[in-house]
Formats: C-alpha cells, structure tokens, sequence
C-alpha cells in the first residue's frame, strides 16, 4: 500500500469535519522519530496488577492489538496520537487532548484505540516522572486511573473500551497524581476576570492553580479528604516548588447548592461541598449526574435506581422538572 496522507486516513475514518480537524491537526504534529510501538502481549499481562486491569479487559487489548502491516491508518494514527501527547509534556498551558471516538464500524479495535496509546506512552511518562524524582509508587497510583476507567466503560457499556481520552490528557502529560481518595492536577486558572471577582476568588486568571478531582474509590469522607490534601500539598512543593500552589479548584456537580436540599448536613457530599467558596456561573449537569451517579448515559427517568439517598435525590429533583448543574469553586490549599 502506498504511504497513508492525511486525506486518505481522514476518508478511512468517514470523513466529517470533526475527524478532519482531528487528522489535520496530527499530521501537522507528525511521527515521532522513532517509531512506536505496541506493548506486547506478555507486557499487557505484566502491566494489569499495577494498571488494576481486569482479566477481561487485559484479554481484549491483547486481541485488539494492530500492526502497520495490517491496519496502516491506524498505525498512522498511533505514531501521531503518541507524539501529540507526549509533546505536551508536563507543559500547564497546553489544552486538553479533544480526540473523538473512532467509527463504531471499526469495533473493539476502535474501542481500545486509545488504550494502545496510552499504553505505549507509559515508558516516556516514567522518564518524566523520574527527572522530577516522582517516586515509582506516585506514578503506578496515578497509572491505575487507566484500568478503572476501562472498567468503567465496560459496566456501563457492557463491552470493553475507552471513551475517556481527553481526560488522560492529564495523566500521560504528567499533569495528575492519585493521593488516596482525591485526584490534583497542576493546571492554570481559566475562570475569567468577572466570575473571580464576584467569587471573592484571591488569584488572576493564569494562576498556578490545583484542580480537584474525585474518582471512584470509596466514601468521600472528611477524614480522607484532609488527608488528600495534605500529601497534595507536600507533593507539589517538593515536586514542582516552581509552581507555588496555594490553591484549588473544582468543577462538578458534587458543588451544585441544590443537592443541600435533598442530603442531610452531615452526608460527606455536602461536606466536601462546603470546604469551597462556589464561583458564580455553572452549566447544566445531568449527564454528568447520569454518569457518575448511575453510570447510565441517557436514561429515562423510570430507569433510575432509587437504592440510595442520593439515587433518590437525583430522580426526585428531575422528576419535578429541574435539572442538576456543574458548578465551580475554590479552596486555599
């Protein structure tokens, strides 16, 4: 086969602007000069201990796996996908990775696409995570993101995949670390000048700033959320001192005021809630609060569980024709 252009793999994908967009930009980053490879299947297993893959995700990459010879635009797409992210290392102003999901045409391959990337890019993360002196056990805390979000995918979906990418924009940038019940990213303020201000917020827009993240990992309790946020604290000033992190911000529905109306004072949401002064401004969250909550996307109101107290706030909230918002606020570290 003669060698793939941007046209013809931006046509193997279907076509679209939002593909075209996409290729373009890779073919402007290129290939990496040294070609990448996948990880091996006896990698793969070596990998699922420390990544937290489950036996059936583990067994799909491995039969997933692609080469040049057999399925050329996506070995393109794997060269250029790996040096885009990779580029971007450690870098806090670069944007999020926005790569759409591959054709449904294409399967599994194109449901574990991403993994493979991600997977071969562990080696160059590891490299980073060392020039930093990032200890081993910080960067496999941080890796084990992957197999829960593959794990994820697969309850809700009942097949396995990822349709996460972006968000591991983040995690193979070295730009998040695990600290037990909590997640932080080094990032800069993106709020702008008039939301600050009315949120009595004490930074500029452009401000080194943490974000806070909240995987699933167990109760969010007080206890463990202090405790996440000391080791954040003391990470971050011995890691990265150039930063100067002296506060957090969060996004999600979790900040949304409404759900004091349904959880009692003492439930740890509204607790983690108001360790945050909440910015003004937000946008609609329901399907975020499908996600999270459910892990449902789009369901009918009669398909909502009602097993908890938080499952029936969810329902009753929409069921009386309100919605959920995402919503910001910030924390002195």
């Amino acid at each position: 086969m003669s060698e793939l252009d941007a046209a013809a793999v931006t046509a193997w994908l279907g076509g679209g602007e939002e593909y075209a967009t996409w290729v373009s930009e890779l073919d402007r980053v290129g290939p990496p000069q040294t070609e990448v490879t996948l990880a091996e299947p006896a990698q793969v297993q070596a990998l699922a201990e420390p990544l937290g893959l489950h036996a059936d995700d583990a067994a799909d990459i491995v039969a997933t796996r692609f080469t040049a010879a057999d399925d050329p635009q996506l070995w393109w797409l794997l060269q250029r996908c790996h040096e885009h992210l990779i580029s971007g290392m450690g870098t806090l102003d670069t944007p999020w990775l926005r790569w759409p999901n591959l054709p449904a045409e294409l399967d599994a391959k194109g449901r574990f696409f991403y993994v493979h990337v991600f997977l071969a890019s562990i080696p160059s993360l590891l490299r980073y995570h060392e020039s930093r002196g990032i200890p081993a056990s910080d960067s496999w805390a941080i890796l084990a993101d992957l197999g829960r979000q593959i794990a994820i995918y697969r309850r809700i979906h009942g097949v396995g995949g990822l349709d996460v990418q972006g968000w591991f924009s983040l995690h193979f940038r070295g730009l998040i670390y695990d600290f037990g019940r909590l997640q932080f990213n080094r990032a800069l303020v993106h709020f702008d000048d008039e939301t600050i201000s009315a949120g009595g917020a004490p930074f500029r827009k452009g401000d080194p700033v943490l974000g806070v993240h909240i995987p699933e990992s167990g109760p969010m309790t007080p206890e463990a959320c202090d405790e996440s946020f000391r080791r954040a604290r003391e990470f971050y000033d011995r890691y990265f001192p150039e930063d100067k992190y002296r506060y957090g911000v969060c996004s999600s529905w979790l900040l949304d005021p409404q759900l004091a109306d349904y959880l009692p004072e003492d439930s740890n949401i509204i607790r983690f809630q108001r360790r945050f002064e909440i910015l003004p401004g937000g946008h609609e969250g329901d399907k975020d609060v499908f996600q999270f909550v459910f892990r449902m996307i789009d369901p009918t109101l009669d398909q909502l569980p009602r097993r908890t107290t938080l499952e029936r706030a969810v329902a009753a909230h929409l069921e009386a024709g309100k919605h959920w918002q995402v919503r910001s606020g910030w924390v002195a570290l």
